[in-house]
C-alpha cells in the first residue's frame, strides 16, 4: 500500500514520527512535505494530498495539523475523498471498516507519539468491511453526486 502524508507546521514533529513508524511496519510512504516548497497553510497542504489520493497516485494518506479538523474539511472537499479524525484505536479501525476513508487526520496537538502510532497502525491494518456498511457508504457517494450536480447548476451563466 502506497501512502502520502504531510502535515502543517503544528503537524511537522509528529508527522516524522508516523513516517518512521509506517516505514518500520513495511509500507511504502511519501512525505509530500508541501510547506517546505511553498509558503502554505493547512488548507492548500490537505487539499494537495486528497487531490493526489483522488486521482490514486496513493492508496491512502495521513494529514496532521494541530488538531486534524480543519485537515478533514478540506480532504472532504475533494470529490470521493473521505477523510476522519481520530485520536483513538477503535475510530481508526471504523473509519477504515465502516466508512471506506481513504484519508486519516489527527491533531498533534491532541494525541501525543506513541498513541498516534497506535491509532495509525490501526487504520492502515483495516480494511472496508462491507456488510451492512455497504449501503451507507454507497448512499454517502450517491449524495455527494446530487451536491456536485446541484452546485454545477447553480452557478450563475456567464
Amino acid at each position: 500500500m502506497r501512502i502520502a502524508i504531510d502535515s502543517d507546521d503544528a503537524g511537522n514533529e509528529l508527522k516524522r514520527v508516523i513516517v518512521e513508524h509506517l516505514r518500520t511496519l513495511g509500507f511504502e510512504v511519501d512525505d509530500l512535505d508541501l510547506t517546505s516548497r511553498e509558503k502554505v497553510d493547512y488548507p492548500d497542504v490537505g487539499h494537495n494530498l486528497a487531490r493526489k489520493v483522488a486521482e490514486k497516485k496513493y492508496e491512502r494518506g495521513i494529514l496532521i495539523c494541530g488538531t486534524g479538523l480543519g485537515m478533514a474539511m478540506i480532504a472532504n472537499k475533494v470529490e470521493g475523498i473521505y477523510a476522519g479524525v481520530c485520536h483513538d484505536v477503535y475510530s481508526a479501525e471504523r473509519l477504515s471498516k465502516s466508512n471506506d476513508a481513504q484519508i486519516l487526520t489527527m491533531g498533534a496537538r491532541v494525541v501525543g507519539p506513541e498513541l498516534a502510532k497506535s491509532v495509525v497502525s490501526a487504520w492502515v491494518h483495516s480494511e472496508f468491511a462491507g456488510g451492512g456498511s455497504t449501503r451507507k457508504v454507497a448512499r454517502m457517494r450517491e449524495l455527494e453526486k446530487v451536491e456536485r450536480q446541484k452546485s454545477s447548476t447553480d452557478r450563475p451563466k456567464p
